[in-house]
């Protein structure tokens, strides 16, 4: 069986957006960790706000990406709000796009 990168996850993640930001929850710097063990994935992330209304949305995106991914066998992701997301986190591009310098 083939094994899966952290690098390789966090290019699929890019796949994966914010419907309400229009940017990836990568560059958007939703994703705080990612362990791989035996090919299960845990990913710890969290939302640009508590009360997110796309939180269900771009957990499930974050599973069907990954759980599409042959050498993926299972997906579990933790939402966390320590500490919390702050624009800081954004890439370069990711301020960009959204206006922020």
């Amino acid at each position: 069986m083939q094994s899966v990168s952290e690098e390789k996850i966090r290019e699929l993640l890019k796949n994966v957006y914010d419907p309400e930001l229009g940017v990836n929850i990568v560059d958007l710097g939703l994703i705080y960790d990612i362990e791989i063990k035996d090919g299960h994935v845990e990913i710890t992330m969290t939302m640009t706000t508590p009360g997110c209304p796309m939180h269900n949305a771009i957990v499930g995106g974050v599973e069907h990406t990954l759980g599409a991914e042959e050498a993926i066998q299972s997906v579990h992701v933790e939402v966390v709000w320590n500490p919390p997301w702050t624009p800081d986190k954004m890439s370069e591009e990711a301020r960009e796009q959204l206006g922020y310098f």
